[in-house]
């Protein structure tokens, strides 16, 4: 079984972003939208604004804390979701 990782980046209703990682990006999405995520649960309705994949959970973890930690410049992470093709995004 080849299973996929993936860290994504979630916007807010408060235009805050959230950070995370799954190996189910369409389930874990649900979950946060149906209020299922403590973190997010207030923060609804809830726009995936990017995602990576990645071949290990340690890779895609890796990739979270380097935003979590402020390793990546806000400039950074602005290009990448501007450069994330328009038909990947979803509002809920």
């Amino acid at each position: 079984m080849n299973t996929r990782y993936y860290f994504y980046i979630l916007k807010c209703n408060d235009r805050t972003k959230y950070y995370g990682h799954t190996n189910n990006l369409t389930k874990r999405f649900a979950e946060h939208s149906k209020g299922r995520v403590c973190c997010t649960r207030k923060k609804r309705p809830l726009t995936m604004l990017y995602y990576e994949e990645f071949n290990s959970r340690s890779e895609a973890f890796k990739r979270e804390m380097q935003f979590k930690n402020g390793r990546t410049r806000k400039t950074t992470i602005e290009k990448l979701i501007n450069s994330f093709a328009d038909g990947k995004t979803s509002r809920v």
